[in-house]
């Protein structure tokens, strides 16, 4: 007779049930496993072979069907394996069916009969605990991140053996110490490690208060990567919701633990995510996909900083794919398999040389590139995606005086202006699906930013002047709206539309 398992098959931040199906029949020796699994499912069959042998369990010699329903539904990685194990050690009678009841099993196997960590494993627990499910069985080193969910009993096993004995007996062994590997994170850059700069210092206030996307432009040296870098530590913290969010997107990655700056793990402890782009990133690693429709560095760099260095030397067609994300604040990856929708609500900060050489316009030292080299470098950056970046601002060299300089310490008063920038826009916006002013549409603009007269009019003349797109006027009126709430003003006033307009980019 055959005996039902439960599991999870996780499809980007969603889970959906699988009961994994075993039965046992006469006839010679055969293990087959049916329901759409890809080559992690097939080779199932070895590593619980293995596993069930070495863990001192007899292994059926009759012929063996798994099957993993809904049959429609494409099954990919190892985590079925603890499922299959147990469904045959249930079908051989080995173990009690009714001791499965009410349990969800998850867990790669070794061939020694060790469970193995896998991913996805908090989106797998958030969708248990939405279908009633009591238990979540997984591998031990994944604890901590499932526990992050409470209403619901999670147990960590290391192997087998120990699964079985928690199955017959209920009980378990004393919680180990969970110790995985974890990214150490040197001492955080702050604004008060940075000399000077105070324009860019300025625009990245703002950028932060407001979500929106930045360029520093500037010769090499100047401090473009050092203020990119020190931009999370003025940023407000994450939500609860926030940062499911973010925990879902790392474990589907399987970076988990890169979220976190020491060796505990709680919710109190995730920070923003700070993401660096290099140049020779591969279009998939950006934007996410392949087999197992991975989250790339757009998604797991949500709601917090993606930094990209030298813009102009990533590949036009990598350039072009941002729009998209940049627009929507998500990205849709659509295979033959199917399409998995991710989050990709990040701020963005990218850096570029004015030339090849990086001393264009500079009168400390000679540029050395052709006029034709300056442009086709320039021209990298397509209208339609510079028109996607809310402010543009030269980061200047300064004077070894500056450098020398005993500077005020900023860092409290600004995180304090962001915070409540922050809070004016959470009131704003409560009723709508947005939490910044880098989100809002032409119509949303229309609807919450209040202009007043003298406002209208110097933006009006500026407009004409300037020759002004219709999205760049309204790009303008978006981001005086947030140097409006950093002072707190109940309306856009004539000075905040001038400073928003001094971070246009100039025309070459």
């Amino acid at each position: 007779m055959a005996t039902t398992v439960h599991s999870l098959q996780v499809q980007g931040l969603h889970a959906f049930p699988v009961e994994v199906e075993v039965d046992i029949l006469q006839g010679m020796s055969h293990f087959s496993i049916v329901g759409l699994g890809d080559t992690a499912v097939q080779e199932a069959k070895e590593r619980v072979r293995s596993a069930i042998k070495n863990s001192g369990f007899d292994y059926p010699r009759q012929k063996k069907i798994i099957n993993l329903a809904p049959a429609d539904l494409n099954k990919h990685g190892p985590h079925f394996d603890v499922p299959i194990a147990i469904g045959l050690l249930t079908a051989s009678k080995q173990l009690p069916k009714e001791a499965v009841k009410g349990k969800l099993f998850i867990g790669e196997l070794a061939l020694n009969g060790s469970i193995r960590p896998v991913t996805g494993v908090l989106t797998m627990t958030i969708s248990a605990r939405k279908n009633g499910v009591e238990t979540i069985i997984l591998p031990a080193e994944n604890v901590d991140e499932a526990s992050i969910i409470e209403g619901i009993d999670i147990i960590g096993v290391e192997n087998l053996g120990e699964l079985v004995t928690y199955i017959r007996t209920g009980k378990i062994q004393e919680k180990r110490t969970n110790t995985p590997k974890r990214i150490q994170k040197s001492q955080d850059l702050n604004f008060d490690d940075i000399q000077g700069n105070a324009l860019a210092k300025r625009a990245l206030e703002i950028a932060a208060a407001g979500g929106h996307h930045i360029l520093l432009t500037g010769p090499p040296g100047v401090g473009k990567t050092i203020l990119a870098k020190a931009t999370p530590s003025i940023l407000p913290p994450l939500s609860s919701s926030e940062k499911i969010e973010v925990i879902q997107i790392h474990s589907a990655a399987g970076t988990f633990h890169h979220l976190t700056p020491g060796s505990t793990t709680s919710l109190n402890s995730i920070q923003r995510p700070f993401r660096q782009i290099h140049p020779g990133c591969t279009k998939t690693a950006l934007l996410g996909g392949g087999s197992l429709f991975k989250p790339g560095e757009i998604s797991l760099a949500h709601r917090g900083v993606l930094f990209i260095d030298e813009l102009p030397e990533l590949p036009r067609d990598h350039l072009e794919s941002l729009r998209q994300p940049l627009e929507e604040k998500q990205i849709h990856l659509s295979r033959a398999r199917g399409t998995v929708t991710y989050p990709s609500q990040f701020i963005l900060i990218a850096s570029m040389n004015p030339c090849p050489c990086g001393h264009f316009g500079s009168v400390h030292k000679q540029c050395t590139c052709k006029p034709y080299r300056v442009i086709q470098y320039q021209k990298k950056l397509s209208g339609p995606l510079l028109d996607r970046i809310d402010i543009v601002v030269e980061v200047e060299r300064q004077s070894t005086v500056t450098l020398q300089q005993q500077q005020k310490p900023q860092l409290k008063s600004i995180r304090s202006r962001i915070k409540l920038a922050r809070e004016i826009q959470s009131k704003r916006f409560h009723k709508t699906s947005i939490t910044t002013n880098g989100e809002m549409n032409v119509r949303q603009i229309k609807t919450f930013c209040q202009l007043n007269q003298e406002a209208t009019k110097f933006l009006q003349t500026a407009s004409e002047k300037l020759v002004l797109s219709g999205r760049q006027y309204y790009q303008t009126i978006r981001l005086a709206q947030t140097i409006a709430d950093l002072e707190k003003s109940s309306t856009i006033e004539k000075q905040h539309i001038a400073e928003a307009l001094q971070y246009r980019k100039s025309e070459t």
